[in-house]
């Protein structure tokens, strides 16, 4: 099995290109959304949180008011921190499952779709590491136009994260970001192309497929060896 890692920054236009390889039949594990079901109300994150930041946090319908915790954790690197340190576990355990679902599917190419994939160190987990890429103005500027926010809080958000320039230099595969959508579609159909090509042979004992022909060999030698003693002892 092939996880192929996608990562990058606020408003640098992952969420576009991992749209793009659904569009493809290339199946994604969100750790946004794993991350949305952590916090669903009466979840054990969600205790977590509401126990560490108050009532103040959550929606008149209990659920956690999103951009509200944003604004807290943003301008504090500490707060953040620590909900990250509250919310691991619960990311980290849907993340697996998201991709042991997919592996009973018998997928054998997967992205994993983690903004903080680097700050997770599950980039380790993944080959190829794919970076989507713009430079800080354009990502402030996009972020400024998609949240019509402040560009104190736009500008603390981007410092928020580790820079795209030293994610760049982790990655494997990186697609620059800041050209037109045209140009963004011809970066990616090269990386379709990466990403798709056939498995290697450790790829593919890690899939499925692999996983049942080790099985079914296994299986057809303890029947062999069975059979043998079975026939030496009746002889």
């Amino acid at each position: 099995m092939r996880i192929v890692g996608l990562t990058g920054g606020i408003a640098s236009g992952k969420s576009t290109v991992s749209n793009l390889f659904k569009s493809h039949g290339i199946p994604v594990v969100d750790a946004d959304v794993v991350a949305r079901e952590a916090l669903r109300r009466g979840s054990g994150g969600w205790k977590k949180v509401v126990e560490a930041f108050g009532d103040e946090i959550l929606l008149d319908n209990g659920e956690v008011n999103r951009p509200r915790l944003g604004q807290i954790v943003f301008s504090d690197p500490d707060k953040r921190q620590f909900l990250n340190r509250l919310l691991a576990p619960y990311i980290s355990s849907g993340i697996f499952w998201e991709v042991v679902k997919l592996w009973l599917k018998g997928y054998q190419v997967i992205i994993l779709d983690v903004p903080l994939l680097f700050e997770a160190k599950m980039d380790k987990f993944t080959k190829p590491v794919v970076v989507v890429w713009v430079d800080p103005e354009t990502q402030i500027q996009r972020l400024l136009a998609r949240d019509r926010s402040s560009e104190e809080d736009a500008r603390n958000r981007v410092n928020a994260q580790m820079p795209l320039d030293v994610k760049r230099g982790k990655a494997d595969i990186v697609i620059d970001n800041n050209g037109s959508l045209d140009e963004l579609n011809k970066q990616f159909q090269k990386v379709l192309v990466e990403v798709s090509k056939p498995l290697t042979w450790i790829e593919f004992w890690r899939c499925r497929q692999g996983v049942s022909i080790i099985l079914a060999s296994v299986a057809s030698g303890v029947v062999v060896l069975f059979v043998k003693a079975f026939n030496n002892h009746t002889s």
